[in-house]
């Protein structure tokens, strides 16, 4: 599949994923709104229940304490008349004194009617017609006297408000106000609105001064507070206010979007789950374009050897080439050096499956790392000095023993002096400056050159297997892309590390950091 379309691929599953995942946050925050709104709405409506509950007890309790007091008023005054009326018995008793002037009234002609009427001597039809005309008005006295009442307790009732609207706001708010049952009725119209989560309120004068506040009182959530007037009809000096708040809003709002969060963590695998696939799908695609390379640098470098060798063996089994002691030694020498060649670079590639494998072992042994690089120096002198370039030794390091195995660190050392050889500039000489020092409990060593250094894009993946810098189809440049790769898997089993700094046509600088021994 070629880049161009597993990119269009990626894009189009990226940016669908992306758009699912903000609709579903869009979709969140939108109920959360909703939530908060009816949120809102029920809070306000309940502390508007409760001022009104409050202001329907304080006229209830008026009420019960005026009519007690009028009803008091009332029995006493009956009492006097009941006296009055024993008194007035007891003087004649031909007549009957009521309680009110309206029922004596009444009952005094209803009685003066029936001691002037002899049933006995009457016609029926007549005493039908005169208890008619009684029942008549004894109805008309019955309905007098109901709205003589009326009057009377409309006129007690107007008298109770009157009282209520010029008294009742002369009391303070902490006389007025029951604060227990005033957080009762809270806590209920609060249930009855679906709100069941706790809650903290104080209560205010309308110009700011506090008169309660409840005992359990926290200012957790106080930035968002409900408000409500209490006897909003009183006079502006006399009003109260309410304020609540509700330390635990946000987790009651966003519990309703809580089945929701399951989805957009499963639209974040996906996501993830995604992007790792088209990381791995690069990188695989990578590894296969650095596996062809490989295969083309192997091929190409086995060609050569094989091809001397197989020459050589034409000119041994070719009779008509004379077989002097001289040209067979020569031979001989061709055939062995690219044995020697053909062994190393298979050697090369087994050690690296080893790694990869784990099972390389490591014969450790104490080495000083000083005379591993001049050692190494004098070995790459000639070839140095070949290109007109020369090598120079800095040892400022008084601590250099290290404990390391030596035919792998020494494979280390050389591949990194033959990769500055190699990839210096064409038809330049290169120089080689090679340092080693003491950085605390670290013995530090760095090789540097001035060839043709590597491009800032290509710095991170030097290290990788089978990774060379891309020079096309051009093979000026021996090797399997093995040598780095292999450097830095034994500095990391040395328990060491490595770091590359290089610029394009400037050079590159190698610094190794060991655990070094420290003499005693």
């Amino acid at each position: 599949m070629k880049k161009k379309t597993i990119w269009t691929i990626a894009i189009i599953m990226g940016v669908s994923f992306l758009a699912l995942l903000l609709l579903q946050l869009k979709y969140i925050d939108e109920m959360v709104d909703m939530k908060r709104e009816q949120f809102d709405e029920s809070v306000n409506r309940s502390l508007y229940q409760a001022s009104r509950n409050l202001e329907l007890n304080e006229t209830l309790r008026y009420l019960e304490t005026d009519v007690n007091r009028k009803s008091k008023q009332a029995s006493a005054t009956r009492k006097q008349k009941n006296i009055d009326s024993l008194k007035v018995n007891t003087g004649s008793s031909s007549h009957y004194i009521g309680s009110l002037p309206e029922e004596r009234a009444v009952y005094s002609s209803f009685e003066a009617k029936t001691l002037a009427t002899r049933p006995a001597t009457m016609p029926k039809a007549m005493i039908v017609r005169n208890d008619r005309n009684s029942i008549s008005e004894t109805n008309k006295s019955m309905q007098q006297m109901v709205r003589n009442r009326y009057v009377y307790q409309k006129a007690l009732l107007d008298e109770v408000i009157m009282n209520i609207l010029y008294s009742a706001s002369d009391k303070s708010l902490r006389e007025r106000i029951n604060f227990k049952l005033l957080d009762q009725d809270l806590k209920a119209e609060l249930v009855n609105n679906g709100i069941n989560i706790p809650y903290h309120f104080t209560v205010t004068t309308h110009d700011g001064r506090e008169v309660y506040r409840c005992p359990d009182y926290e200012e957790v959530g106080d930035a968002y507070t409900y408000s409500q007037l209490l006897f909003h009809n009183d006079p502006p000096n006399k009003m109260g206010v309410v304020h609540i708040h509700f330390p635990d809003m946000n987790r009651y709002i966003f519990s309703s979007v809580r089945f929701m969060i399951p989805s957009i963590m499963f639209t974040l695998i996906l996501l993830v789950t995604f992007i790792f696939t088209i990381v791995v799908i690069f990188r695989q695609k990578r590894y296969t374009e650095m596996k062809n390379d490989f295969i083309n640098n192997m091929t190409h470098e086995l060609k050569t050897p094989i091809s001397s060798i197989s020459l050589a063996a034409q000119m041994l089994n070719d009779q008509s080439i004379s077989t002097t002691p001289e040209r067979m030694r020569h031979l001989g020498g061709v055939v062995q050096d690219e044995a020697k060649r053909l062994r190393f670079l298979v050697e090369k590639v087994l050690q690296m499956s080893m790694f990869d494998r784990k099972k390389a072992v490591f014969k450790r042994k104490e080495l000083d790392l000083n005379e591993l690089l001049e050692n190494a120096a004098h070995s790459f002198k000639l070839r140095v000095e070949h290109t007109g370039g020369k090598i120079q030794l800095d040892i400022e390091a008084l601590y250099s023993k290290i404990y390391v195995d030596e035919v792998h660190f020494t494979n280390t050392i050389n591949n990194l002096i033959d990769n500055a050889i190699k990839y210096k500039k064409p038809d330049m000489p290169i120089n080689l400056m090679i340092r080693t020092w003491n950085d605390k409990d670290r013995l530090m060593f760095s090789i540097e050159d001035d060839g043709m250094g590597i491009k800032k894009e290509n710095l991170k993946k030097v290290f990788e297997k089978f990774y060379r810098v891309h020079t096309g189809n051009v093979h000026d440049v021996k090797g399997f892309g093995l040598g780095l790769a292999y450097v830095k898997k034994i500095i990391d089993l040395h328990d060491g590390e490595i770091k590359i700094e290089s610029e394009w046509d400037k050079g590159t600088l190698f610094t190794i950091s060991l655990p070094m021994i420290k003499e005693e």
